[in-house]
Order: structure tokens, then sequence, then C-alpha cells
């Protein structure tokens, strides 16, 4: 089995399988291989690396993202349960501005996503007892973590479960929406 990079159809949004070699003691995987990632063009520098865990089914964490000079590329994997996960392009003069992307990342399936940095992030749980991986690639900044509004109309983003049954933080309740969020302008050198 060999490493897999697919495009979820939005500028550097991708789902990465990493192989999987299984015996009856176990397995392992190399979930980060750097050299093999820059081969298939995906050069990144990770400074953290996070890990969340949420107890029930239903737990909405975003839409997520920092500011310049504390943007951050994230790497997502799920190492229990599985997620719904979600990229939005935040970059104001990009051709897919407010376009959204979504992709399933379990522990069974073993996948992850890169989520270059001028997109916003979030998941939603689809079990109880979900935990979730992610390098970054500039460390947490309170002052320039923002969040916008899970349920944009402007957005659109279908989840796969009723949004009155969500479970959410205070903060991620009160997010504006993306017309009256900080965002990103292609400029700032926050993407391709």
């Amino acid at each position: 089995m060999s490493l897999q990079i697919k495009s979820l159809g939005l500028d550097g949004v991708l789902e990465i399988l990493p192989p999987k070699f299984e015996d009856d003691r176990g397995f392992f995987s190399e979930t980060w291989n750097a050299q093999r990632l820059s081969e298939n063009g995906v050069t990144l520098d990770f400074v953290q690396d996070n890990h969340s865990r949420s107890t029930a089914t239903g737990v909405l964490r975003g839409l997520h993202y920092q500011l310049p000079p504390y943007a951050q590329d994230k790497l997502v994997r799920v190492v229990k349960g599985s997620v719904f996960d979600v990229a939005v392009d935040i970059r104001r003069g990009s051709t897919s501005f407010a376009h959204w992307t979504a992709v399933r990342i379990s522990a069974d399936k073993w996948n992850q996503v890169l989520i270059p940095r001028g997109f916003a992030h979030g998941f939603l749980t689809l079990e109880p007892d979900t935990e979730v991986i992610y390098k970054v690639t500039n460390p947490y900044s309170a002052s320039h973590n923002r969040s916008i509004r899970f349920d944009d109309p402007d957005i659109g983003i279908i989840w796969p479960m009723n949004a009155s049954t969500f479970q959410l933080s205070d903060n991620d309740r009160l997010a504006p929406s993306l017309e009256e969020a900080e965002i990103f302008d292609m400029l700032e050198g926050c993407g391709p």
C-alpha cells in the first residue's frame, strides 16, 4: 500500500491516506512523512500538535481560523471515532471564496485532511468519545484566533445531522457571520 493523496475540490484542501500495515499484532503507520509528502508537493513545517476528545455525538467545533501572522495550515486525523470535517475558503478575492468542502474522517478509514491557511475549519462528531489529533504550522494565538458561524446561510454547509442537536461552545454559538468576520485578503499570502 502506498501513500494516497486526493484533492477535495478546493485549492490545497487534500485528503491524505497514509499506508497502514496490519498483522496479527496490530498495525503500523507513518502518519506524517515530510519527505514523502514533499515528493507530492506538500511541504509544511509543523510546530504544534493538538488533541481533542468529544464525549458525545453531535459536538461541533468550528468554524475556526487564525489571522496572519499566525495563520495555520492544519493536518487533521481521527484516532478514535469519526467526524464530518469541513473546510471553508475565507480568502477574499479567491475564485472559491465562501465555498466549502467536507469529508468523513475516521479511525477506521485512517484518512487525514490537509487544510491550508486561508480556510476556516470545523468538525462535527459522528460517534461518542471521538478523538481528533491535528498538526498546525503556527502556534495558537488568542489575539489572532477567530470563528465564523457554522450555520451561515452565505456559506450553506449541509451538515449530516440536525443542527438543533449540536453541542457548541459559547464562542462558536456567538461567532459572527462570514460577512461580519475579520478574514483574509488574497494578498496576505494565505493560500495559493
